[in-house]
């Protein structure tokens, strides 16, 4: 592998698991376009050095606002000459019900829907590039729930929240049903696509609130450094066999997800709100 030429974008790039993976590849001398919300900590001596040499670009929007996000891929389809490969890392996990400036519930906006958009606008981007692959960050939460309509993960309505197994669990759900959905049609242009459960990793995500109140005090001993979970991302970007596309990674193994049926009904609402939202 010859990172020196590879051209990496990663969304949520400055915190947590994506700081990780971020860390990683600029110091294998790959170059990092971060797609993030707000800044780097200044910490980081990697990442300080980077900035200056230009080798980490930082493109900053609001994921959940579509005004803010069609922006700032304008910025990159202009500025960019390629990318090699795509992690759509960046993702929320709430206590409660929230909802984004376009009206629908925040969870499957950031962690379901935005993936799709940033998949399709960078295309021609990825196209340009050596690797051609994208990985969708999942979880194996996904694994647990029963049901799953897709009216209610985008209006949950009256219906109570849960943590982890909720909205959260729903939409990465979703998120991987449409990545083995759309596979085989990019597949056809060359393109491979994965998602992945990098585990559970102490970060904001899983602080405080927003996990079940059991895993409160054993929080810290049970989940791993988010160096950990970065490491899975780059597994199944790197390390997995390349050409494998359209499946769900959990535990650096290929596993089969439920509800596969609705792979297709959701692919045609994300290209819904995205040819008649995102594309006015």
């Amino acid at each position: 592998m010859n990172a020196q030429n590879k051209v990496v974008l990663i969304t949520g790039a400055n915190s947590g698991v994506g700081l990780e993976l971020t860390k990683n590849l600029l110091s294998q001398g790959m170059e990092v376009i971060s797609l993030i919300r707000s800044e780097f900590p200044n910490d980081h001596p990697i990442i300080i050095h980077a900035l200056k040499k230009k080798q980490l670009r930082i493109y900053k929007a609001d994921l959940a606002d579509f005004s803010s996000l069609r922006n700032v891929l304008g910025q990159i389809k202009k500025r960019e000459a390629k990318i090699d490969l795509l992690f759509n890392n960046a993702g929320v996990c709430f206590a409660e019900y929230k909802y984004s400036k376009q009206g629908r519930e925040i969870h499957f906006e950031v962690n379901t829907l935005i993936p799709y958009i940033i998949t399709l606008e960078l295309k021609e981007l990825l196209l340009q590039g050596q690797d051609k692959t994208i990985i969708n960050t999942s979880s194996n939460s996904l694994l647990f729930l029963k049901q799953f309509d897709l009216n209610t993960v985008i209006d949950p309505k009256l219906i109570p929240f849960k943590k982890i197994i909720g909205p959260y669990g729903n939409s990465k759900l979703a998120l991987s049903l449409w990545t083995n959905g759309i596979a085989p049609k990019l597949l056809i242009e060359g393109i491979k696509i994965r998602s992945v459960c990098p585990g559970p990793n102490r970060t904001k995500l899983t602080k405080g609130k927003r996990i079940p109140s059991y895993l409160i005090p054993i929080r810290n001993l049970i989940f791993s450094p988010p160096s950990k979970g970065a490491s899975r991302l780059y597994d199944a970007a790197f390390d997995f066999n390349s050409e494998t596309t359209g499946i769900f990674i959990n535990k650096g193994k290929e596993t089969v997800i439920k509800f596969s049926e609705y792979e297709g009904t959701i692919l045609n609402r994300l290209h819904d709100i995205y040819k008649n939202e995102f594309l006015v």
